[in-house]
């Protein structure tokens, strides 16, 4: 099993920053892929930013793309998010989440581990 706990989110005026992070402990962390998620009040939880087990690809979603960077440390087995020129419609619980496998890192369905969530809210 893999624990995933975030921490960082709270309340930003538009155009500010918030840095996320995830701790992970259990199994192994360097050989899994770590993402961000995230899920606005009634909407479907969305990709973010993700990267494989060793680095060597990264994804953000065009929505955040130029504003986001993730980072990952494994020796520390920690994740960030690190959030800038934040947007109103940015404002939504950000989920990490840790996968053994990079195939489907799409979509909610194919990442296997998930922490609680941190809101993360956005004014205008």
């Amino acid at each position: 099993q893999v624990q995933l706990v975030e921490s960082g989110g709270g309340l930003v005026q538009a155009g500010g920053s918030l840095r996320l992070s995830c701790a992970a402990s259990g199994r192994i962390f360097s050989g899994f892929a770590m993402g961000w998620f995230r899920q606005a009040p009634g909407k479907h939880r969305e990709i973010v930013a993700a990267t494989r087990w060793d680095g060597s690809i990264t994804y953000y979603s065009d929505s955040v793309k130029g504003r986001f960077t993730i980072s990952r440390d494994n020796a520390k087995n920690t994740v960030n998010l690190l959030m800038n020129s934040l947007k109103p419609e940015d404002t939504a619980i950000y989920y990490c989440a840790a996968s053994g496998g990079w195939e489907k890192f799409s979509t909610a369905d194919g990442w296997a581990y998930w922490g609680r969530g941190t809101q993360v809210t956005v004014s205008s």
